[in-house]
């Protein structure tokens, strides 16, 4: 696939100097879209396409990733690709969570629903019937219990596979998924909001599961 290239333009006009690359629809700009004078190219085209100096950092464990009830075709999508880039080995789509066939996904996937092993089960308690016993089931939610993923990452046995479990953006994970699991994680919260973004935290905590897999 040829990559995309892309120009940087910088308005002329003094007082506004706004700077900005073109995107994928429009190749031509001449007038700042901010205050109307002229705009000029500034330094050579270029590609976004870059290739990182790894692949991967030798410290890796196998992570599955199972979603319940999400609602929110942008956080699946977005979690599809965050686990694309992780290499994770599964996602489970359980309950109302959208799968990979709705179009929606697309937006924020960007392909990575098509590279990433994935099932649909319209009842989570199902899949854990049949994770392994060897596997660690893993929950990231605030509760009471919970405990400071980055302090206790360090405890998990070296090359033990995990299970991460996330729910639904409003009610949480389901208490029945968080009595079966092995291991409860929240992240911490230092501002005045006590949550982050679902797809926000899955890719927080399935890079540090994922890459921390020694001690």
């Amino acid at each position: 696939m040829e990559p995309n290239t892309f120009q940087i333009y910088e308005c002329q006009n003094p007082q506004c100097r706004l700077r900005f690359p073109t995107n994928l629809s429009v190749n031509q700009l001449s007038s700042c879209p901010l205050c109307g004078s002229l705009l000029l190219p500034s330094g050579a085209p270029f590609s976004n396409q870059k290739t990182p100096a790894y692949q991967t950092t030798g410290n890796t464990r196998h992570v599955e990733v199972l979603l319940d009830n999400l609602r929110s075709t942008l956080n699946v999508g977005s979690i599809f690709r965050t686990a694309d880039g992780a290499g994770i080995a599964h996602v489970y789509c359980c309950g109302t969570t959208p799968t990979p066939e709705h179009p929606k996904i697309i937006k924020t996937g960007l392909g990575a629903e098509f590279s990433v092993p994935w099932s649909f089960h319209g009842n989570a308690l199902d899949v854990l019937k049949d994770i392994s016993q060897d596997t660690l089931i893993v929950s990231i939610e605030a509760t009471e219990s919970s405990l400071d993923l980055f302090s206790e990452i360090k405890h998990i046995e070296p090359g033990k596979p995990v299970l991460i479990m996330l729910g639904n953006e409003i009610s949480g994970i389901d208490p029945l998924l968080l009595e079966r699991s092995n291991l409860i994680f929240s992240l911490p919260m230092l501002g005045s909001k006590t949550s982050l973004n679902v797809a926000v935290a899955a890719g927080i905590a399935i890079y540090a599961l994922r890459f921390t897999a020694s001690t």
